[in-house]
């Protein structure tokens, strides 16, 4: 399969409005998760350090974006009247769709009427949730058509014109990252000719946290602890992102901007595992061998892996297993790959998680750096890296190769079963 060009990149994740704030936090090692703010809710109201207690949240941090409730409704000719009506997601979406095509350097009049696609892997929405009585018994057109999830895509696609296919997907936490996969497959079957592909997640309701204390899900302490023998569940975040994908041949015919390839994808369904929620060894083992058939790499060339890695006692050694088995194949002895988890410093941005790691890898290999991975002290015990052929980021290091050019993969994982992989590749030399 021809490779898929990354050509344009916008985000909003906490502590990082933009890919160049994003990739300066990356390389800083900076912790952008804090306490949940007052414009969310009353963290007094809902917390208790005891999971048990009904109604309450164990977790006092989560990672969150600047206004989320600021939009210029005249920019995108929308009424004040509808955008009041409209999730912030959905204004989010907008907003980071025109940055990420704005940075592809493509130009609106030109996209008009194009075979553009568009996938947004959205899960939630917890706008419907505060919007009280009068929503919920006397909804008004608006409510329906700002708050319905299908639109988060069609609202894009008519926006800018775009004649492709458009559509929302929900696999839980592993949504964007099928976002991009279905991307590229439309670009490869020729049903688009570009493509925005990424996610969303904001978090304006107590209710998914109370939901995820209950399941033993969130971190008392609020921190991802990837791989590390403290870690205790995850930290919710929020955030938005989009890249904008052309085939590579067309890329360089158009002399785009190339910040990576991507080289091939998959996506698979645990099946039935040990419960609806746990994760399956031998299903991720499977579905990253199956990416790595499909790009045409050998497991033993890859040199960094974007960890799903929640940071969760159970999740944690699973993924690390599996990965292990795969890229121990025909890897020389003392060759490690390198892993590292973008959570660590900005949380879980559930449906959005998958595209922050693949921006984070996109922007490492334009900058031919590894940044390191926070949190972690001790290593799990239960995760053998005395047999594994991976190491944890712990430095900003220079990312060098035996093999050039240079492979990654990005891992991402939903709850509902649904796992998704993808291998990327550093972009051509200039010529």
């Amino acid at each position: 399969m021809e490779p898929i060009a990354i050509i344009g990149i916008s985000c909003r994740f906490p502590g990082a409005d933009n890919p160049e704030a994003f990739w300066q936090l990356l390389r800083d090692g900076v912790d952008a998760i804090t306490e949940i703010p007052s414009n969310r809710w009353d963290i007094r109201q809902f917390y208790d350090q005891d999971p048990e207690i009904s109604g309450k949240m164990n977790s006092r941090c989560g990672g969150f974006l600047q206004q989320v409730d600021q939009f210029d409704p005249q920019f995108f000719g929308i009424s004040p009247r509808e955008a009041v009506s409209m999730d912030p997601q959905q204004r989010l979406l907008l907003e980071v769709a025109w940055e990420a095509l704005e940075d592809a350097g493509q130009v609106q009049e030109q996209l008009s009427g194009s075979q553009t696609g568009v996938f947004v892997g959205i899960s939630t929405n917890d706008y419907t949730l505060i919007q009280g009585e009068e929503y919920s018994q006397r909804p008004q057109g608006y409510d329906l058509t700002g708050n319905v999830l299908s639109i988060a895509a069609g609202r894009i696609s008519y926006q800018f014109n775009l004649r492709g296919p458009s559509m929302a997907i929900d696999t839980a936490c592993s949504s964007s990252l099928v976002a991009v996969h279905l991307a590229c497959q439309n670009l490869w079957n020729g049903d688009a000719t570009m493509a925005l592909a990424g996610g969303v997640n904001v978090i304006v309701s107590p209710t998914g946290n109370i939901g995820l204390t209950k399941l033993k899900a969130l971190s008392p302490d609020g921190r991802c602890k990837t791989f590390d023998a403290d870690a205790n569940g995850y930290v919710r975040s929020e955030g938005v992102g989009f890249v904008v994908l052309k085939p590579l041949t067309k890329a360089l015919a158009d002399k785009d901007r190339i910040y990576a390839l991507i080289r091939g994808s998959a996506i698979n369904h645990d099946g039935r595992s040990k419960g609806l929620t746990v994760p399956y060894g031998p299903a991720q083992e499977a579905l990253i061998r199956q990416a790595l058939e499909k790009a045409e790499v050998a497991p033993a060339d890859i040199s960094y892996i974007e960890l799903h890695g929640t940071g969760t006692p159970l999740g944690d050694p699973i993924e690390a297993i599996a990965l292990g088995n795969v890229l121990a194949q025909e890897r020389p002895p003392e060759s490690y790959c390198t892993v590292g988890s973008v959570k660590s410093n900005i949380g879980h941005l559930e449906a959005a998680s998958g595209i922050a790691g693949l921006i984070k890898v996109a922007l490492s290999l334009k900058n031919k750096h590894l940044p390191p991975n926070l949190h972690f002290h001790k290593p799990n015990p239960y995760i053998p890296f005395e047999t594994l052929p991976i190491r944890i980021s712990q430095a900003l290091t220079p990312w060098s190769t035996e093999t050039t050019p240079a492979f990654a993969g990005v891992s991402s994982f939903g709850f509902a079963g649904t796992n998704a992989h993808v291998i990327l590749e550093e972009a051509p030399p200039l010529s």
